[in-house]
């Protein structure tokens, strides 16, 4: 029902953009190296992860509803409280405070960067269940509210809103709008239904000590700013590799269904093509990480750095080797985090940050 119209938009913006602010910066290419640690840790999957001090990091594994205290240099890791949590999906962190969400209480947790229980924030009011998934240097609660999609998917034809809300504060206010998702109609048992095309990927976003508010774009391919006076900075359209969603791209995620499902999992729409990045995450100074997608065959994981002023700064490579996943998740103290699985399990592992290059002047 809804046609793709990541190729066009994105064409139109990169030509938008050469137009109004001339031709882009050369981009440094940063192949990372050997990693500085490595460890093993006891779980399947790593949702996301924050950053703390001394080297140490806070992460999450939705499936498993983990959290864990891990410090690779010391090859350490520690729950947090079991008891404190039910059904945990979100964990992110504000200085030295670790928040995880948690949508079984219906809270936020907090813990310290020890790991000791610090009290909890109930969902805000009005959110619908929503649940926080950033906080500012103030105490400002950032969630994303969306319409649910009902019987027939008619709910995700809205756009989701970012809603603020103050410390303490009963309402909330909607500080930005993302985009809706890239839907089909599907006709199924119960009958026609608007479902969300498969690799159409989504807008991702984030929100700094200060109060900034950073949404990467996935139609247009660009890192918008919001200020904390709420002007808005339009990023420059960035380099995007086309791919194709291919054959064997659908069947890898067939393969992630048990058989009694994979039925239904056919059924599902596809995009033509795989989005211009699948995963983002920001640095303390609001340097904005974007994963790239690559093809089966690929070997090297992409990551494109941009600027708080919207332009590219590094192309980040991370090698993988044969049979082994590997993904970065995180950033902080000069440090990054990766997630590598292969068949004897997953491991952690700690590589330098590289420094950008000065901003171009203008």
């Amino acid at each position: 029902m809804t046609a793709p119209r990541r190729p066009l938009l994105a064409a139109m913006a990169t030509l938008l953009a050469a137009c109004g602010d001339g031709p882009a910066p050369p981009v440094t290419i940063t192949v990372l190296g050997a990693p500085r640690d490595s460890m093993a840790i006891p779980l399947v999957e790593v949702t996301n992860a924050a950053p703390l001090p001394g080297g140490r990091w806070a992460i999450l594994s939705g499936r498993e509803e983990r959290a864990l205290l891990v410090a690779p240099g010391a090859g350490s890791a520690a729950p947090l409280p079991v008891a404190e949590l039910a059904h945990p999906f979100r964990l992110f962190a504000s200085r030295d405070t670790i928040l995880v969400a948690d949508w079984g209480r219906q809270r936020v947790a907090r813990f310290t960067a020890a790991g000791a229980f610090a009290g909890a924030i109930p969902a805000p009011a009005g959110a619908r269940g929503h649940l926080p998934s950033a906080v500012d240097g103030a105490g400002a609660l950032f969630l994303e509210v969306r319409r649910p999609a009902g019987p027939d998917g008619a709910g995700n034809k809205d756009s989701a809103a970012v809603v603020r809300y103050a410390p303490g504060a009963a309402s909330g206010d909607t500080v930005a709008r993302l985009s809706p998702f890239d839907l089909a109609e599907v006709q199924g048992e119960a009958g026609r239904r608007l479902e969300r095309r498969v690799f159409s990927g989504e807008d991702r976003w984030g929100v700094l000590g200060d109060g900034s508010l950073w949404v990467a774009r996935v139609y247009q391919n660009r890192v918008d700013w919001r200020a904390p006076d709420g002007t808005w900075r339009k990023g420059r359209a960035l380099p995007d590799r086309v791919l194709e969603v291919t054959r064997f791209d659908r069947e890898l995620f067939f393969r992630g269904f048990p058989p009694e499902l994979r039925r239904t999992a056919e059924q599902l729409p596809f995009a033509p093509l795989k989005p211009p990045f699948e995963a983002a995450f920001a640095d303390a100074g609001g340097n904005v990480w974007l994963e790239k997608p690559r093809t089966a065959a690929d070997s090297v994981r992409t990551y494109h750095v941009v600027r708080r002023d919207g332009t590219q700064a590094l192309e980040v490579r991370l090698r993988e080797w044969p049979g082994e996943r590997r993904r970065l998740v995180a950033i902080g103290d000069g440090s990054l985090l990766a997630v590598t699985v292969t068949t004897k399990g997953l491991s952690l592992l700690t590589y330098p940050a590289p420094a950008l290059p000065p901003a171009p002047s203008k």
